[in-house]
């Protein structure tokens, strides 16, 4: 029996989906919104021959059907690049993750002892029923830790207090690594040969496309349509509507594509919840409306590449500047810059699409980059011979206090529409990496392909490891400080 399956996005999860159903010859369309990129948060711009990616993406999985895939689209065109970071903190530099004697010298031995003892003190009292950020990192690393390396830069990235962001995405993002292993490592960097005991997060390399995360996206792309997937760009679809176990997508408010059997969907679900018809009831469609999302923005700069620095990524916990991460395009890939005198910074601005930062002018938004990277330390403002910004809306799922009861009333809502399924990151408000939103899409292909319902989606953990019991793992295995990897 034929199938025909819509998917509603091509970022990493509707391309994996439509590459696994094109191999499977299941007739496909994908419909992407935005009129000239794929990849959705892990696309690759092109500004003047630069290449620069919308938030930094390793190529790094604990899944082993993860990295196969990565390598079937792309292979030799991914390098093996160093792991390259630090942190800015109180005027310094830190090297990330933490090399023990740097960081004793440069917080002090004073500073060291009390953070050692506010350790100490936290596992001999440890908050009972920790249920947000603070309470639970205070929890693993001590009270002193979670002010030096945590409190400022989450609340940056969030824009809300640590106190009101759930204790669910610490638990997620910093599970595997303890104050003990942080430092096992910064003293001996010990080797490990299985994967799956890696914390991901001090890893000393990655994978990486020569030309970024979109070059992944744009060949896989490619490769879907040559076996005869559909891809409709600029088609920003207005209403799925489900009637007698079929689909039919609206798009642009007027033209319909019928007769689908299966619909993924990798679209916000604050945006897609409303456009389910039959309509869903008033609770389910104020729990998705509900939901919130940080957005960010990256002002680019293009500069002489002189007294610059190696980092792949810089961490800024400064609260006297505004920027939350900087990324060095030429260290993520020299192949990101097309002259090698000049080099790349794309400096981040994590915001709310709306608000004063989002509706800055670019030229402002330039300028006030060049005054930062100069006021931190990292560049002559002179070197800068052009800039550039991409706004990126819905970057960050936001996991509040109320998110799960909404998700849960979403999730019991959906299940009377048979062939529909969330995947992604925004698709089920899961902030995770890449490699999790692409086994979510594996695993609703393979049930596809199979007619039956083997796996539920929503049993991914974090590391893209697929438990019967729905049990939930984390991505990015731990963290000394809370970072966004995109």
């Amino acid at each position: 029996m034929s199938k025909r399956v819509a998917i509603i996005g091509a970022g990493p999860a509707g391309l994996t989906a439509a590459y696994l159903l094109g191999k499977a010859n299941i007739e496909t369309i994908v419909f992407e919104k935005d009129a000239q990129y794929v990849g959705g948060i892990s696309r690759t711009e092109n500004y003047k021959g630069y290449y620069f990616d919308i938030g930094g993406h390793r190529f790094f999985s604990k899944s082993k059907e993860v990295e196969d895939f990565w390598t079937e689209i792309l292979g030799d065109e991914l390098l093996e690049r160093p792991r390259s970071s630090r942190i800015y903190y109180n005027n310094t530099f830190f090297s990330y993750p933490l090399v023990a004697f740097e960081a004793l010298k440069k917080l002090g031995l004073w500073e060291s002892f009390l953070c050692v003892m506010s350790y100490v003190q936290a596992k001999i009292f440890p908050i009972k029923n920790p249920q947000n950020v603070e309470d639970w990192v205070s929890n693993q690393f001590g009270k002193r830790l979670y002010r030096i390396f945590f409190k400022t830069y989450t609340e940056k990235v969030w824009g809300i207090s640590c106190r009101d962001i759930s204790a669910d995405w610490a638990a997620q993002r910093i599970k595997g690594l303890s104050l003990t292993s942080a430092i096992k490592n910064a003293l001996f960097k010990p080797k490990v040969t299985d994967k799956n005991a890696i914390i991901k997060t001090l890893i000393d390399s990655f994978r990486y496309p020569k030309k970024g995360p979109g070059m992944m996206w744009e060949t896989c792309r490619d490769k879907c349509l040559e076996m005869g997937v559909k891809l409709n760009m600029n088609s920003n679809v207005t209403a799925i509507k489900y009637d007698n176990n079929t689909w039919c997508v609206e798009l642009n408010n007027h033209t319909e594509e019928n007769n689908f059997d299966y619909v993924l969907s990798s679209a916000a679900i604050r945006d897609i919840v409303p456009y389910i018809k039959p309509s869903l009831s008033y609770d389910v469609i104020d729990a998705a409306n509900q939901l919130n999302y940080r957005d960010f923005l990256t002002v680019v700069l293009i500069c002489k590449d002189k007294d610059s620095f190696t980092d792949n990524w810089i961490y800024i916990h400064d609260p006297n500047v505004k920027v939350g991460r900087i990324q060095n395009f030429k260290s993520w890939s020299p192949y990101m810059v097309p002259d090698a005198s000049m080099a790349c910074y794309g400096l981040e601005y994590f915001c709310f699409e709306g608000d004063g930062m989002w509706q800055m002018k670019d030229e402002d938004l330039i300028t006030l980059a060049k005054k930062e990277m100069h006021q931190i330390g990292l560049m002559n403002t002179d070197n800068v011979i052009d800039g550039y910004v991409v706004r990126q809306a819905k970057a960050y799922p936001v996991y509040d206090k109320e998110y799960k009861e909404h998700i849960n009333i979403i999730r019991q809502a959906l299940k009377k529409y048979q062939g529909l399924y969330l995947i992604g990151r925004n698709g089920m408000h899961k902030y995770n990496n890449q490699d999790h939103s692409m086994m979510t899409a594996m695993l609703a292909a393979k049930n596809i392909i199979a007619g039956n319902e083997l796996y539920d989606v929503w049993n991914v953990n974090q590391d893209a490891e697929y438990h019967e019991s729905g049990e939930r793992g984390v991505d990015e295995g731990g963290r000394l400080v809370p970072v966004v990897n995109g």
